[in-house]
């Protein structure tokens, strides 16, 4: 199957993005919707995943996250249609927004995995960095990895 990874450039694309979250993360997962949506969206920069119809079957964001040791990348709303899920939408979704960071300067890149989905940012070479905590009711672990 034909899959398009892309900016989410427009207004309509956005939409499509958050119509995917919501699905995923408020109706699967039942994080309160109040949330899922936040300040952040207005300013990040959305990837989305467009099956052979045009259809967004996957979406990510990334900010610009101040830290201590200076700026990182952070990648969060990270969800997949169910129907595409463990077919490598995920994983181009997050190489795009990684190259996006790059494009940025930006040296390491941050994120809040579900600890159910710990191996696959492990597999794309994040690691660790602290013990799971709890985040809108799903417990989490906070995981970096370098850019090169």
């Amino acid at each position: 199957m034909e899959i398009e990874i892309r900016e989410a450039d427009t207004p309509a694309l956005r939409e499509a993005a958050m119509r995917l979250r919501l699905r995923v993360f408020v109706d699967e997962q039942g994080v309160p919707e109040d949330l899922e949506r936040d300040e952040h969206d207005a300013a990040a920069f959305h990837a989305v995943a467009l099956g052979p119809g045009g259809e967004v079957v996957g979406t990510g964001r990334l900010l610009r996250q101040e830290n201590p040791e200076g700026p990182v990348a952070r990648v969060g709303r990270m969800a997949v249609d169910a129907a595409h899920r463990r077919g490598g939408v995920g994983a181009r979704v997050l190489a795009a927004l990684e190259a996006e960071a790059r494009r940025r300067g930006l040296p390491e890149v941050e994120l809040h995995a579900q600890c159910q989905v710990e191996a696959f940012y492990a597999r794309a070479g994040y690691a660790r960095a602290g013990e799971p905590f709890v985040e809108a009711g799903i417990e989490h672990v906070v995981m970096r990895k370098r850019l090169s």
